[in-house]
């Protein structure tokens, strides 16, 4: 049985059904499904964040069942997120989970929202185990390094208050996230610092599976594979993706046609989505947004299961349809060029203030 099974606690039968895979040379087999708890505290709808009583119910839905990774961050709903989950996680078996949460992003006023400097990160990794109520994390992430005003900080600030952060006690592996892949492969090759994993977002889904590309140089290394949002950031279900999101007209044109397809021949674009990140087993885990008992219901129901012929039909038309391969359907750029420029926007206002790096062409 998995290490991570407590006689008593978990659904015997449910965890038997689960995928697990070594995380790197961590040692940790985590599981296929992730527990991704930034709906806990940052909806992407706006809607009200969920009740502790939903909370509680879905973390032990969730853990019961056999996923046993969760990731959060102090930028989810800034601190909502840990504080929701420790609250959640109190009874639960700590040998029965994986946590990992991040340093460098943490509000939304942009003077605010990032800071990857070795005080801070420091300060960051204290509070995110007071919120937690844990007295170590499994992993600690460096959070959306393409912010970061050079590389140069992240290496030499960032990184190393981590591994004395990991020297401590206080976390017992680093990892490093962010969008482009690029960028986590250049901090892989220059950091002093082991990597001991790397969380890519929106790189292994229907529309853009570019991470497939850089498999084995991360294995080589012995680095733990994590992908997040398989619904790319909402692109990927009926709805479509929120107002925010960076993606250009022409991508969300294409995955609402896609969508439109799925519709009219009776098919959940949302699930062939899932399926499709589910499958490949050279990344260790996908995480998903969990916010309710249902959603961990349906993700794993996705998981554990095939698709019917009417939907392996669709998946293959909209991929030859829609998403061909070859295709850039990147954002690279666009929300870093956007902090930037907002950032230099509100420093002119005030005067003697100047932005130092960071700003891309």
């Amino acid at each position: 049985m998995i290490q991570t099974y407590v006689e008593g606690f978990h659904d015997e039968e449910e965890v038997s059904r689960m995928r697990y895979s070594p995380l790197g040379n961590t040692g940790m087999e985590v599981s296929a499904v992730g527990f991704g708890a930034s709906p806990l505290g940052l909806p992407y709808y706006g809607t009200e964040g969920p009740s502790a009583e939903r909370c509680r119910a879905t973390v032990e839905k969730a853990l019961r069942s056999g996923i046993n990774y969760i990731d959060t961050a102090p930028w989810y709903g800034q601190g909502k997120s840990e504080e929701r989950l420790g609250v959640a996680l109190k009874g639960i078996p700590r040998e029965s989970y994986f946590i990992a949460t991040k340093a460098g992003r943490y509000e939304t006023d942009v003077e605010k929202m990032f800071d990857f400097t070795a005080e801070r990160t420091a300060r960051s990794v204290d509070e995110s185990l007071a919120r937690l109520g844990l007295d170590c994390v499994d992993i600690i992430q460096a959070h959306d390094v393409e912010f970061a005003p050079s590389l140069e900080v992240v290496l030499e600030e960032t990184l190393p208050a981590l591994a004395r952060a990991r020297d401590a006690g206080k976390a017992r592996f680093i990892g490093i996230t962010g969008y482009p892949i690029s960028t986590l492969r250049e901090i892989v090759e220059r950091s002093k610092v082991k990597i001991d994993t790397v969380l890519s977002y929106c790189h292994l889904d229907l529309n853009d599976s570019s991470l497939l590309q850089h498999i084995s140089f991360f294995k080589e290394r012995g680095i733990g594979l994590i992908s997040a949002s398989p619904l790319s950031m909402g692109l990927l279900t009926p709805q479509g993706p929120p107002a925010w999101h960076p993606a250009s007209a022409e991508v969300k044109e294409t995955c609402l046609a896609a969508s439109s397809y799925c519709r009219e021949h009776s098919v959940d674009f949302a699930k062939l989505a899932l399926h499709f990140a589910f499958s490949h087993r050279d990344v260790s885990t996908v995480l998903v947004g969990l916010d309710r008992p249902e959603y961990v219901e349906s993700n794993l129901n996705v998981a554990h299961n095939k698709l019917s012929d009417a939907e392996e039909k669709a998946l293959l038309h909209i991929q030859e349809r829609y998403f061909p391969s070859g295709l850039s359907r990147s954002w690279e750029g666009t929300e870093v060029n956007k902090y930037w420029q907002k950032l230099k926007a509100r420093r002119a206002q005030q005067p003697g203030v100047g932005v130092a790096g960071g700003e891309t062409s």
